[in-house]
């Protein structure tokens, strides 16, 4: 299929999609499945978004660091010895390998491939041999920075110089969540699934809660919810409960409701969808994400991460009253990577055709609805 062609199928996937509700069809499978339209969704929603990549708590104290992989590229968060935090391109400045990976502390930045360091700050320390190459500037090599800021305590960057500033991408989500104080929230606990599946089908399954009946029918079991109306690069589902859904309904929630939450913030979760990959799920008393990494059109990697109140996180139980919480997650991530495998195993027919959006699936289409704009526009 040639360029004019996925144009083509963009535009009609915007005006099936875009229609009202009731009328609306979901997308072609070809946008699950197709590496091209992968490669399309790389350029105009990774490469020009704003992408969450750790909280500031994960990188707390001078040396710390956290590698991800990102559809946009290897990035690099590390503090300084001036305790500043920074981003990098996860990439040496000699023949590219990958410095560090997952997380952790060190006083220099090395390169396992051929030792040249790197200040934390992203200068170049040190690069064995290179000073008797005419012309080599050390202040010419240091790591390529990437733009980064901090919303909450929660840590993005974006490749795109010209990509409006992050409170403006994230539109009126800060003042929907203010009262949960998640800046106050630390950081406790990650796991990753690897799931054989596209990234939209982790986002969108995870902001309507037609499935959780079925799906999770011996673990959260069905789920009341509603829309809530957004501004910005964002879409919202709240499930509708007195108590928080952070644990399984036979386990009491462990923590009290954050104090000083609003009226509507005391009725239920909110589930967001921030695009282009990433979700804060935002309970009464915690907050835990899922941040979906693409690998290749049938690949991801759902990294699952929890954050406590810092009270609660002080007190001497805080470990076994915690421990339901990431069950909870954990058990409810598998069992939906689960179906979604086989969700994209089917959407690989040839017979496979678009199908109509229920009643409680306005969210996955205004969220599809935002990705077709955006690689209309890319």
């Amino acid at each position: 299929m040639n360029t004019k062609s996925y144009q083509q199928l963009i535009e009609e996937a915007r005006k099936k999609t875009g229609a009202p509700l009731d009328q609306a069809l979901t997308l072609p499978g070809a946008f699950y499945t197709d590496p091209s339209i992968f490669e399309l969704e790389r350029k105009a929603l990774f490469e020009a978004g704003w992408l969450f990549i750790c909280r500031d708590d994960q990188v707390a104290a001078p040396g710390d660091y956290f590698a991800a992989d990102t559809a946009a590229g290897p990035v690099l968060i590390a503090r300084g010895e001036d305790r500043e935090v920074r981003a990098f391109a996860n990439i040496c400045r000699h023949r590219g390998s990958i410095l560090l990976e997952g997380q952790g502390s060190c006083r220099r930045i090395v390169c396992p491939y051929h030792a040249w360091s790197y200040r934390l700050d992203g200068r170049l320390s040190s690069a064995p041999e290179m000073a008797a190459l005419p012309g080599f500037e050390p202040t010419d090599n240091g790591l390529i920075p990437l733009r980064m800021e901090s919303w909450a305590g929660f840590l993005f960057i974006t490749c795109n110089d010209n990509a409006p500033p992050l409170r403006n991408w994230l539109g009126d989500m800060p003042d929907r969540l203010a009262s949960h104080k998640l800046e106050e929230m630390r950081h406790v606990w990650t796991v990753s699934l690897e799931a054989s599946c596209n990234w939209k089908l982790l986002l969108e399954n995870a902001i309507e809660a037609y499935h959780t009946g079925l799906v999770h029918r011996d673990t959260v079991g069905a789920q009341a919810s509603r829309g809530i109306e957004t501004r910005g690069h964002w879409a919202c589902l709240q499930v509708l409960s007195d108590r928080s859904i952070a644990t399984l309904p036979g386990d009491e929630p462990g923590f009290a409701p954050i104090a000083g939450l609003d009226e509507e913030a005391r009725q239920g979760t909110y589930f967001t969808a921030i695009l282009p990959n990433c979700q804060f799920a935002v309970a009464q008393d915690c907050l835990w994400w899922l941040n979906i990494r693409p690998l290749s059109v049938d690949r991801s990697v759902v990294e699952i991460g929890g954050c406590f109140p810092a009270d609660s996180i002080a007190r001497p139980d805080f470990e076994p009253l915690a421990r339901p919480y990431f069950e909870r997650w954990e058990k409810v991530g598998r069992e939906d990577v689960a179906i979604l495998e086989k969700q994209h195993r089917a959407l690989m027919s040839p017979k496979h055709r678009p199908g109509r959006f229920g009643p409680r699936e306005e969210q996955v289409r205004l969220f599809d609805l935002m990705i077709l704009d955006a690689l209309a526009a890319g």
